[in-house]
């Protein structure tokens, strides 16, 4: 579900061509109360014409009829009407067909627990003001604290009303968020979250007010986009709290300018992530596979149901786009002709303003909008991208992409071992410099090394429950150069060097074939 967070905004005439979608009909979402979703194919093929009965005009009497009527195929459905059947089903805006099979929770609206065990004292706490945002789920509304911690503070209430909540999947969704945000908060480049209030007809979420308005509008208002050294400040406070939020376990799945806020209107003001309401968690090796996102937005593994934090990061690919040349990567007039797009097209990096742009800046968002989610960048990659590493507010966080190469390195074969040794010698500068940072955040002792367990605890005073940090079952010291060779384990599987092939185990290890070089 998505955080109503401010008031619609008409797309301005000089990007008429490229219209923002928001509102109820442009997020999707779908889930099961399983978790496990069957698959569908948003291009069927069409029935085979051998599948009907011959009509009177395709017979060898009939002359009248042109048969390249008959010949053409019928065109490919429109994966938007897959995606909105899911979507109201979910949120139970269609009453199920009588004459089928109800599926799971999705058609229990009777005896729907809506007792979310939060506060019950809502007006005794707050007054309430004017309504600021209005969504499919609720509306915002400004709030003044009348007692307590938060007397005389403004503050944003998020009200959402019970009566929406029409299925066990939507009211899960409210818990949902509720839980992530109590366990994010705390980072400064997310809204703070103070409590959580329920009566008989509402559910009251409030929150840190944000007087900065949205990225979007700070886009439209510099003429559609940034410098580039104002998107690169942009670019980290972004990184940062993704990173953070990877790191806890959340996924947050609906990333893009409109859920960005600034804190003031101030130009140097700080950015605020919002809109936890599509958020998951999702452990290291993890597949999720519900449809969520803004169609602009949606990585491609999203649309093939299987993804992770990576789409996170080709969300942002498609922010950063936009940030440096106004315009977004991947366009078309409907829902279906973007997804097509997204699965289908490249974005253009040959037309104004990409040639008078740095080749790091170029070479950052291509990284960001690859589509193989394999080969894109972590948060922390690219913190250590050459395009930001001399901004003054990097601050590299430890990569969950470091203890999933360790974790492999461990189990891997003495092979492949001595493999990633040798390729160790070949990293670039770049590359060495991302790793020697994560490993600093290990906390190596004197002798420049870390130990199995302080890399256990170090994990564990930075993850959820949602992540489980490894298990040490031996002692093993970890060096600086174990980890160079499990760092290269991305970098084997990215680059194939010195090998025929490499793939993904289903334990999110990677294993490779020796080629032998006469």
């Amino acid at each position: 579900m998505g955080l109503c967070h401010g008031k619609p905004i008409e797309p301005p005439q000089n990007l008429s061509e490229n219209p923002i979608i928001s509102g109820e009909n442009h997020e999707y979402a779908f889930n099961s109360s399983t978790g496990k979703t069957p698959k569908f194919p948003f291009y069927s093929p069409s029935p085979l014409h051998s599948a009907f009965k011959n009509s009177p005009a395709n017979s060898s009497s009939v002359t009248s009829t042109p048969l390249r009527f008959l010949k053409r195929p019928f065109p490919p459905p429109s994966p938007a009407k897959h995606i909105k059947a899911l979507l109201a089903r979910r949120h139970g805006s269609v009453k199920p067909n009588e004459a089928t099979i109800p599926e799971g929770s999705e058609c229990e609206i009777i005896g729907l627990d809506k007792n979310f065990c939060f506060s019950k004292n809502f007006t005794n706490h707050y007054e309430v003001g004017e309504e600021v945002g209005r969504g499919h789920f609720g509306y915002t509304c400004l709030a003044k604290g009348k007692k307590g911690s938060l007397k005389g503070l403004d503050v944003a209430v998020k009200v959402i009303p019970k009566s929406k909540m029409t299925t066990a999947i939507a009211i899960e969704d409210v818990r949902r968020e509720v839980k992530i945000l109590r366990a994010l908060t705390g980072h400064k480049n997310l809204v703070q979250f103070y409590d959580a209030y329920e009566d008989e007809d509402n559910v009251y979420v409030v929150m840190e007010l944000c007087k900065g308005g949205e990225l979007l509008d700070r886009i439209l208002s510099r003429g559609g986009k940034y410098s580039e050294e104002d998107a690169k400040a942009v670019m980290v406070q972004i990184l940062n709290v993704v990173a953070y939020c990877h790191l806890q376990g959340v996924v947050h799945r609906d990333l893009k300018p409109e859920n960005f806020l600034f804190a003031s209107k101030d130009e140097n003001s700080s950015l605020k992530a919002i809109d936890f309401g599509l958020s998951d968690y999702v452990k290291p090796d993890e597949r999720l596979n519900d449809i969520v996102g803004s169609a602009y937005y949606v990585a491609p593994e999203v649309l093939h149901r299987s993804y992770g934090t990576e789409a996170d990061m080709w969300s942002i690919g498609v922010i950063a786009y936009i940030l440096l040349c106004g315009s977004r990567p991947f366009w078309a007039r409907t829902e279906s002709g973007i997804f097509r797009a997204v699965l289908k097209a490249d974005p253009s990096f040959y037309e104004a303003p990409w040639p008078s742009l740095s080749s790091d800046a170029v070479d950052f968002v291509k990284r960001l909008l690859n589509k193989d989610y394999r080969k894109r960048l972590t948060p922390a990659q690219a913190l250590s991208h050459p395009w930001l590493a001399g901004h003054h507010e990097v601050k590299i966080q430890l990569d969950m992409i470091t203890y999933k190469l360790v974790k492999a390195y461990i189990c891997s074969s003495s092979l492949r071992k001595e493999a990633l040794g040798a390729l160790a010698k070949t990293l670039t500068i770049p590359q060495l410099a991302y790793l020697q940072e994560q490993f600093t955040l290990l906390g190596p002792n004197r002798s420049g090394f870390v130990s199995l367990q302080n890399f256990k605890m170090v994990l564990s005073l930075s993850l959820t429950h949602a992540v489980s940090a490894p298990s040490p079952s031996c002692d093993i010291i970890l060096s600086y150069e174990l980890i160079l060779s499990a760092g290269c384990g991305k970098i084997l599987h990215r680059c194939n060097e010195g090998f025929t092939g490499s793939r993904l185990c289903p334990c999110g290890e990677f294993s490779a074939i020796p080629k032998i070089r006469l």
